[in-house]
């Protein structure tokens, strides 16, 4: 009997595994440190959202949302689809904070990943160890993430959703208000009142330059009789200058003391924001647009595409033990050992803050600015500097201090005796400022001595400093400041002061309350619009929470408590739209309506003679007959209330030969005949403002058999015909392009 010839049972090819990340560049920077196993692809971001042209949000089913997948992310899913074919594990491995942990769950559901195949990976750096560490040790998708995350989304959309159908109503077209936005607004047309309101009080300076043996020096008069000196108008000035002309002069103490300070921390969200709007004049959106590209890697020659920070969007100073441990390498030997201190500097950040994170650092602080510099673009040069700089500086010992507080007695007998104050400060080790940066305004004294017997009783070391004034005291007329307006740093320091939004929402908060056109920036400083301030005064009144600083801060506090899971988002969901919902009902009724009363102007409408009143179309404030729709005629203003000039151009209308004028809309620029209204023709311009006509349709307009034309609109071109606006055909761009087929 034959042997049975052996088989062998094939072993199935393991299949690779799959790391989903949001960006391009992220993905390059990823694949480098991974081998063959993994295959790296990238989501472009969000691929699903609520939709745009409804609440999308079931307030009756306990706040169901109703998510979509984005159109412009089809592509993208399809292709993630059938990398997810190939692989038996995915990594999501998208940003690590709430947005990036939603982004991580929308991808879950929309590929239909089941539990075990989905693994969730987060690194605050895109270095080869972090991904290694983060592989490492894969999780679940944290369902508080998620859910504050979607509290926040829900939140926002309500908001939106509800109070910008009551502006259009009440104020006018394509308005809007956001939970976050109109309270960072409120700050700024607030702040516009105080200094609007503010009444400048006079008051006086005195000074007297004064003699010592080893030089001279200023002093400010401080005190009278041991009182704070006042002096509120030039005659009570004057009879103190007369005073101080008489009397006699000593030195009444100094006091000489030793001061640290020590290097401030790491940069976070806020800081990097204040920072590079000080020292680079960046806007928040450049400052962050520009960290998210050293974040997630830049092309460094030979070394490949490289990331460079670590995570931009982050409230906590904490730093790894790694990186402390390479920078305190680092700084002796390219600073000397005096400026690295015993022990590593550690920084305590604010209650609330997200320790699990860490503070924004280089990924290696031996990759030093100038050895990178001529790889980055100047922006991503001066943006990492700003950051290696602070980061180094952070581990440096203290910088030391000299300071001498000087008082000095003005007497004669028989009137109030005068103080005059000055403070002496200079630099013994310039610390952590050797690479920070050291502070000018140090002011060197002549030695001083008030001949006091020591603390311990025994006699004085030297005696008095004989002083003599110089000149006679200088009297100088001052008035007080209004409050300063808010810049880009001073405004993202409230905002998280106060508690209003958080880091990684600072930016667009800036730009979204700019391009709604409710404060403008005019020399770095932000004031607020009069459409700022009608707006403003809408709301408050009738949604005293929405618009109240610490109930806005309370709500980020009650997301905080979801992404600690010792809140339940529904709930505070509803505790939050009831009595909404109520101040919604009452505002429809009570909130004065701007649009059925609108404010007349001060002239008479030149086509009718009749009354003028201000009127608004989103941000643009104009003037309109009142007899409108009867008369339509409209003159556009300026920001300051003056009348826009039309600006006439040497372009013929195509239609009845006038001049065309250039105007500025929701598009850009553009070329409307001046005959309007009688005429609407319009064109469109190139970049240097040279009309460009449209392209003509090849077949006529199936209702008027007019021509018809290319146009552009908001969602894409669009086939319209030229006998509008008696006729108003439009044909999609497409279906006319591609027309069906003949039936067969």
């Amino acid at each position: 009997m034959a042997a049975k010839a052996k088989t062998t049972k094939k072993t199935p090819k393991s299949k690779r595994s799959l790391v989903i990340v949001e960006s391009p560049a992220k993905a390059r920077t990823i694949t480098k440190y991974l081998g063959r196993a993994y295959l790296v692809r990238h989501s472009l971001g969000h691929v699903r959202d609520l939709p745009k042209s409804r609440l999308g949000v079931d307030v009756d089913k306990d706040f169901e949302p109703k998510y979509l997948k984005l159109k412009d992310r089809k592509q993208v899913l399809d292709e993630l689809a059938e990398a997810v074919k190939e692989c038996d594990t995915v990594y999501l491995a998208t940003d690590p904070d709430r947005e990036g942990e939603a982004i991580a769950w929308h991808l879950k559901e929309a590929l239909g990943l089941a539990d075990e195949v989905a693994k969730r990976i987060t690194t605050n750096e895109i270095t080869k160890k972090g991904f290694e560490k983060a592989l490492a040790n894969p999780r679940a998708i944290d369902s508080n993430l998620v859910n504050a995350q979607q509290a926040r989304r829900i939140l926002d959309r309500i908001v939106g959703y509800k109070l910008s159908p009551l502006l259009w109503e009440k104020v006018a077209k394509n308005l809007s208000a956001g939970r976050v936005q109109s309270v960072a607004v409120l700050l700024i047309v607030d702040r516009e009142r105080e200094i609007r309101a503010f009444k400048p009080e006079e008051y006086w300076k005195i000074n007297q330059k004064l003699r010592a043996p080893g030089g001279e020096f200023t002093a400010h008069l401080a005190r009278r009789d041991g009182d704070a000196f006042e002096a509120k108008n030039e005659t009570e000035a004057s009879e103190v200058v007369t005073h101080l002309k008489a009397s006699d002069w000593k030195v009444a103490a100094v006091e000489k003391k030793r001061k640290s300070e020590k290097a401030p921390p790491p940069f976070k969200t806020s800081t990097l924001q204040q920072a590079a709007s000080t020292a680079l004049r960046f806007a928040a959106k450049r400052t962050m647009r520009i960290a998210q590209q050293l974040y997630e890697g830049v092309p460094l020659g030979d070394e490949g595409q490289t990331a460079l920070i670590t995570y931009m969007r982050t409230d906590s100073f904490n730093v790894s033990m790694d990186a402390i441990g390479e920078v305190r390498e680092l700084i002796p030997r390219a600073f000397g050992k005096d400026y690295l201190p015993e022990s590593p500097n550690f920084y305590k950040a604010r209650k609330g803050a997200q320790e699990a994170h860490e503070a924004i650092r280089p990924t290696s602080s031996l990759r030093t600015p100038e050895s990178v510099q001529k790889y980055l673009e100047k922006d991503q040069y001066r943006l990492y500097k700003l950051i290696w700089d602070r980061f180094v500086a952070s581990q440096m010992t203290p910088a030391v201090y000299d300071v001498t507080d000087v008082k000095i007695n003005a007497e004669k007998a028989g009137q109030p005796t005068y103080t005059l104050e000055c403070q002496g400060r200079v630099s013994v080790f310039d610390g952590y400022q050797k690479l920070a940066g050291q502070r000018t305004d140090d002011v060197e004294l002549p030695p001083l001595e008030d001949g006091r017997a020591a603390e311990d009783g025994s006699a004085p070391a030297a005696p008095p400093t004989p002083i003599q004034p110089v000149g006679d005291p200088n009297a100088e007329q001052n008035f007080t400041k209004p409050p300063p307006r808010y810049n880009e740093a001073s405004l993202v320091r409230t905002l998280e002061k106060e508690g209003i939004g958080r880091p990684s929402t600072y930016a667009s908060i800036i730009s979204t309350i700019q391009d709604r056109g409710y404060v403008y920036q005019q020399e770095r400083k932000f004031f607020a619009t009069e459409l700022g301030e009608i707006v403003t005064d809408s709301l408050r009144p009738h949604f005293p929470e929405i618009m109240d600083v610490a109930f806005t801060a309370g709500m980020e506090n009650r997301l905080d408590e979801i992404e600690e899971g010792t809140a339940d988002w529904v709930k505070v969901l509803k505790d939050f739209y009831g009595p909404f919902s109520a101040d919604i009902e009452k505002a429809q009724e009570k909130m004065a309506n701007l649009r059925k009363e609108p404010r007349k102007a001060d002239r008479k409408c030149p086509t009718c003679g009749k009354d003028m009143v201000y009127r608004w179309r989103g941000a643009s404030k104009y003037i309109a007959c009142v007899d409108y729709p009867e008369c339509k005629t409209t003159i556009a203003l300026n920001r300051d209330g003056t009348e826009k000039l039309k600006e006439l151009t040497e372009h013929k209308c195509p239609k009845c030969q006038s001049q065309m004028i250039l105007r500025s809309g929701r598009f850009g620029k553009f070329l409307a005949c001046s005959a309007y209204p009688n005429c609407k023709s319009t064109l469109s311009v190139d970049a240097e403002g040279k009309p460009v006509y449209p392209e003509k349709w090849p077949e006529p307009c199936p209702e008027c058999g007019k021509e018809m034309i290319v146009r552009r609109g908001r969602r894409g071109r669009f086939v319209a015909c030229t006998g509008y606006p008696e006729c108003k055909k439009t044909l999609p761009y497409k279906k006319a392009e591609e027309p069906a087929a003949e039936p067969s």
